[in-house]
């Protein structure tokens, strides 16, 4: 069975980076694509990008040129990069995994909060 585990997050500075991994465990042959949601109490989770297998991207307009999402296929991680990290960037933070069988996965998330 595959598992998602994402890794990183924290406390992150106004202006600063964030950098998170999540890593694929188990099965993953099926999987085609991975990415990552961020969510806030009160409200709903929010897309933030995705990678597919071959490397194809896309990104959510809120955060697009902002954010970079990167993969290594032969590790089955992939990476996400936000930059210029505002307040309003605080949220938990999930990994999302996809499958050929049209399987849906996510990780156990990560809390990430943009403070001085």
């Amino acid at each position: 069975q595959m598992q998602l585990v994402e890794s990183g997050g924290g406390l992150v500075q106004p202006g600063g980076s964030l950098i998170l991994s999540c890593v694929a465990t188990g099965n993953t042959a099926s999987l085609y694509g991975m990415g990552w949601h961020r969510q806030v109490p009160g409200k709903e989770r929010e897309f933030l990008g995705t990678i597919t297998r071959a490397g194809d991207t896309m990104y959510a307009d809120a955060v697009k040129g902002r954010l970079l999402i990167s993969g290594d296929n032969a590790k089955n991680t992939i990476y996400l990069q936000l930059n210029k990290m505002e307040r309003d960037d605080s949220a938990v933070y999930y990994c999302w995994g996809g499958t050929n069988n049209g399987q849906e996965l996510w990780g156990q998330g990560t809390q990430v909060t943009v403070s001085s």
